[in-house]
C-alpha cells in the first residue's frame, strides 16, 4: 500500500521544482524588460529632436549625408550655429561617433541651459573636444586636444585618436556629478564634477569670468560648429 503514494510524491516535489525554475525565468524576462536601453538622439535622415541653439525652424547650417549629421562650417566662431537636443538629461551614457576634416575644431556639450543671456552653449554647458589634434592650423594646449574636458581635464596615455577622415568612437558618463570620458574604447579621464579641485580648476582657468558654467545639473545635449566640417553619427544616450 505504501507505493502507490510513492510516485504521487515525487511528481509533487518534480512539479514544485519547475514552478520555481518557471518563476525566476520569468523574474529574470521581467528584469531584462525593464532594463533600461539607450534612446537613439539622431534617427540617420533627419533633424527631429534637434534645433539651433535659442533658436526655432530650420536648421541651415547643418546637413545629413549618409547617415551622419554634418556641420557645415556656417559660423564664423563659436558663436550662433550650435545646435541642442530637445529633451534635457540629467545623468547619462552618451555615446556618438565623429570624424573631422583637416584642421576642424568642434565638441559635445551637455547640461547645456538656453537662455538669451548666453550667446553659446559653451558659456554653461562643459564640453568634450573634438578636433584635429595634428592638422589645426595653430599651437593647441593640453586641455584643448581631442577628447579633453575642455578647459579643465586633460586626457590620460590611453588616448589613441584616428587619423583625420577616419570615425571616433566616444562616450561620456556622467553619473551624478562622476565624470568619465572615453575614446575608442579606452577612459582616457575621469572625476568629480562641483568638488574642491574642479571649483578651483573654474576659478582660477577660462571659466573664471562665467559663473554660470557647469553649475546645472540637468540640460542639453549640443553639438558645437565652430566654423569647420566635421561628422557625427549613432549619437545615442542611455539615461542613468
Amino acid at each position: 500500500m505504501r507505493n502507490k503514494f510513492i510516485v504521487p510524491a515525487f511528481l509533487m516535489i518534480a512539479l514544485g521544482i519547475c514552478s520555481c525554475n518557471n518563476s525566476d525565468e520569468a523574474k529574470t524576462t521581467s528584469a531584462d524588460t525593464d532594463a533600461k536601453q539607450p534612446i537613439s538622439l539622431f534617427d540617420g535622415k533627419t533633424f527631429s529632436g534637434w534645433h539651433g541653439f535659442n533658436k526655432t525652424g530650420e536648421i541651415p547650417n547643418w546637413a545629413i549625408e549618409d547617415g551622419a549629421m554634418v556641420c557645415l562650417g556656417a559660423a564664423s566662431d563659436a558663436h550662433g550655429g550650435d545646435i541642442v537636443t530637445d529633451q534635457d538629461f540629467e545623468n547619462f551614457e552618451l555615446s556618438w561617433d565623429w570624424k573631422v576634416t583637416e584642421g576642424a575644431n568642434s565638441g559635445v556639450m551637455y547640461h547645456v541651459i538656453e537662455d538669451a543671456k548666453y550667446q553659446a552653449p559653451y558659456e554653461n554647458g562643459p564640453e568634450y573636444q573634438v578636433i584635429d589634434d595634428i592638422g589645426f592650423p595653430g599651437k593647441l594646449e593640453e586641455w584643448q586636444k581631442a577628447g579633453a574636458d575642455y578647459a579643465m581635464y586633460v586626457p590620460n596615455d590611453k588616448k589613441k585618436l584616428n587619423p583625420v577622415g577616419e570615425w571616433n568612437s566616444s562616450k561620456i558618463v556622467f553619473n551624478n556629478g562622476h565624470v568619465e570620458h572615453w575614446l575608442n574604447g579606452e577612459k582616457i579621464l575621469e572625476f568629480q564634477a562641483w568638488n574642491d579641485e574642479w571649483t578651483k580648476k573654474k576659478n582660477e582657468g577660462k571659466w573664471k569670468d562665467y559663473p554660470d558654467y557647469g553649475t546645472a545639473k540637468k540640460g542639453k545635449i549640443a553639438l558645437q560648429d565652430h566654423g569647420n566640417k566635421v561628422y557625427y553619427k549613432n549619437i545615442t544616450i542611455l539615461p542613468l
